[in-house]
């Protein structure tokens, strides 16, 4: 399965804290590397987005829409801190 980078779910990120967090930084709460949103890699195939951290893999995020509702499990983020 081919990933896509964080720029799959700018849509959901944008809806669900109100504007663009693709220039955020996250860091990985497994490896500890940070990156930009944008540049995390995005699994489509799942029942719901599945994010990864490039570096090593783990997984960062999960956002799932249940009845038009999308929910966001974030608990690979070790921690954010917006773009500048």
């Amino acid at each position: 399965m081919e990933a896509l980078d964080g720029n799959a779910i700018a849509g959901d990120l944008q809806e669900l804290f109100g504007h663009d967090m693709t220039a955020a930084r996250g860091s990985c709460r497994n490896c500890g590397d940070s990156h930009m949103i944008a540049e995390l890699r995005v699994y489509l195939r799942a029942p719901g987005a599945v994010v990864r951290c490039p570096s090593c893999g783990n997984v960062v995020m999960v956002l799932v829409t249940i009845r038009g509702e999308t929910r966001i499990d974030m608990r690979g983020i070790g921690g954010m801190e917006p773009a500048h």
